[in-house]
């Protein structure tokens, strides 16, 4: 089987949850020796022409094809111009390969020159996929700002997500948000996403420690939700509570706070580093106000943490009374007396030991590959 993946960049050569995925889906797809005509741009110090994060096996069932992202001025639309054009770069790179391809699977808008120009009968191909992850511009804005870029975003999301052949979800409010733009419930497939299994851990680590540590991995992206996590710090440590937060990622310093209870690791790339710490920590704090089925909280449950989280995108489908907390989006009372409880906790021990249980028997990307090899072949 040939399978085109159409990306908007893998991981690490560019950061983030959809680029994880992406890089993931490559390595699966190789590993059950599938090979990919793998469309993709590097944002990155490393050599993207030597993909050195795959083995040599895998490697010879990947045939990249490196685009350049277009660049642009700032303008309202900005990203969604150089989405279009990125999209079109990749169409022209792809068109002469869609009849050896048995199946497209494309991730946000890098299909969509591609999806279109089938919709319009002027190409013919196999079956296209599309994945749009969480679906935030259809979620909660945490600002005016935010939510005009969700305005300008959804017709276009909607109009792709109706015209591809099907439309991958990470299922529970992902899923009704799909249904609710107008896509056939029959064209949509419910795939959740995964952790290596060597990143998964085989036990929770014991620390002697006279207090809990907390940890946030991600961007200072306005939607993670971090501008409520600080003010939330800030009483904590008011209160005088007892407690260690870490920040793994590119944090500003406008945003830090200069406290001896508050750590900060800086960008972080390698695999096994962020393993290393979070394997430190006992709770992951993901106060999102909008988000799909974030890696983050994967990684995390892999290393045995206790998650709180709010309940949006597909979120619930991770996390529940039994392995952490979930919350509702921009509540900082609510973040605020969780994190007060898991400070306090007594049955933190067993939440953490449940997150791995559910990594180990639902969450590893050995069983999410071979669901979605299924649902393709099923679909073809």
């Amino acid at each position: 089987m040939r399978i085109a993946l159409i990306t908007d960049g893998i991981a690490p050569y560019v950061l983030g949850g959809m680029q994880k995925h992406s890089f993931y889906l490559a390595k699966y797809f190789a590993k059950n020796k599938i090979h990919i005509d793998l469309v993709h741009y590097n944002d990155s110090k490393y050599d993207i022409n030597a993909l050195e994060f795959f083995t040599e096996e895998e490697r010879t069932y990947i045939h990249p094809i490196v685009l350049q992202f277009p660049s642009s001025a700032k303008f309202p639309g900005h990203y969604l111009y150089k989405s279009y054009k990125y999209s079109c770069l990749a169409f022209e790179a792809i068109k002469d390969k869609l009849n050896t391809c048995d199946f497209i699977y494309t991730k946000g808008f890098a299909g969509w020159k591609l999806i279109s120009e089938k919709h319009k009968r002027n190409i013919t191909c196999c079956k296209i996929g599309v994945k749009f992850h969480g679906y935030e511009m259809f979620q909660i804005a945490p600002e005016p700002k935010a939510k005009l870029q969700q305005y300008i975003l959804r017709p276009f999301v909607k109009k792709i997500s109706q015209q591809a052949d099907i439309v991958f979800s990470y299922g529970g409010k992902i899923t009704n948000i799909i249904k609710s733009i107008g896509v056939n419930p029959n064209h949509i497939v419910e795939i959740p996403s995964g952790v290596e299994k060597e990143f998964i851990g085989n036990s929770i680590a014991s620390h002697n420690k006279p207090f809990r540590k907390f940890v946030f991995l991600g961007r200072a992206e306005r939607r993670k939700g971090i501008i409520e996590l600080n003010e939330v710090l800030q009483e904590l440590i008011s209160q005088k509570q007892s407690f260690k937060f870490e920040f793994i990622g590119p944090i500003p310093d406008s945003m830090k706070i200069h406290h001896d209870s508050i750590i900060y690791h800086g960008e972080i790339r390698d695999s096994q580093k962020i393993k290393t710490l979070l394997s430190q920590n006992d709770v992951l704090v993901c106060p999102s106000w909008s988000e799909g089925f974030p890696n983050v909280i994967l990684e995390a449950m892999a290393c045995g943490l206790a998650i709180i989280a709010t309940n949006v995108g597909a979120i619930a489908a991770m996390v529940s009374d039994k392995n952490g907390w979930i919350i509702e989006p921009a509540h900082k009372q609510q973040l605020e007396s969780t994190l007060i409880e898991a400070i306090h906790s007594k049955d933190l021990t067993n939440k953490k030991e449940q997150s791995l249980q559910l990594v180990q028997t639902t969450f590893n990307w050995d069983i999410i590959a071979k669901k979605t090899i299924d649902a393709i072949l099923s679909n073809k």
